[in-house]
């Protein structure tokens, strides 16, 4: 009583727990490099209410904790898939999603959702950025849209283009080349963009 009980080996402690015909059914091994435990199930529980915080069964393991907390400085990695609802960064910190020497998908097959509520929402890309429905439409919502560096068209023949004296142009019609690209030509009191579609030769 008001003591601690100590089990000591110069080798290692081990408890075993046997069926009524002998069978072992659980042990438990504390040894020099290890603590080893053997068992159809194995669980961690606080010390009050008793709530499961880690558990371990050969087809699943549970942590129960309110939080879990990976402090290497290479973090989780899952050979496999990682199931979740929620991914969140800590407060005050931004959330990445990176692959370094792949590519990363998001698939949903009721659609994928992007906010910025309080912010700016940008797409960046090395190479060519693609925006693809194969069924619906891609629809642009805003106050202003803007496609900055189109190129200016330019009319084929000198005796159409303005002379230099004229006031510089500050109006332009949008085109379209067939293939898709669009550019900017001088806006007229008609559409401008056969005169000017020599953009669309080199495209």
């Amino acid at each position: 009583q008001d003591s601690p009980l100590i089990l000591q080996s110069d080798r290692n402690v081990t408890v075993n727990a046997r069926n009524q015909r002998g069978q072992l059914t659980g042990q438990l091994t504390v040894g020099a490099d290890a603590v080893e435990a053997q068992c159809k199930r194995f669980e961690v529980r606080a010390s009050e209410g008793g709530k499961v915080l880690f558990s371990a069964a050969e087809d699943e393991i549970v942590i129960g904790a309110d939080r879990l907390t990976v402090t290497g400085t290479e973090g989780a990695v899952f050979g496999h898939s990682v199931e979740t609802p929620h991914i969140r960064a800590e407060p005050s910190q931004d959330l990445k999603l990176e692959s370094p020497t792949r590519s990363l998908v998001m698939e949903a097959p009721r659609g994928v959702q992007v906010n910025a509520a309080a912010g700016d929402l940008k797409a960046t890309c090395r190479k060519e950025l693609h925006l693809q429905s194969t069924e619906g439409e891609i629809f642009l919502n805003a106050d202003t849209i803007r496609l900055g560096n189109l190129p200016v068209g330019s009319f084929s023949s000198a005796s159409s283009s303005p002379s230099s004296s004229a006031p510089r142009q500050t109006i332009y019609e949008l085109c379209a080349c067939p293939n898709g690209k669009l550019y900017l030509s001088p806006a007229g009191a008609g559409s401008t963009c056969q005169s000017s579609s020599n953009i669309c030769l080199w495209s």
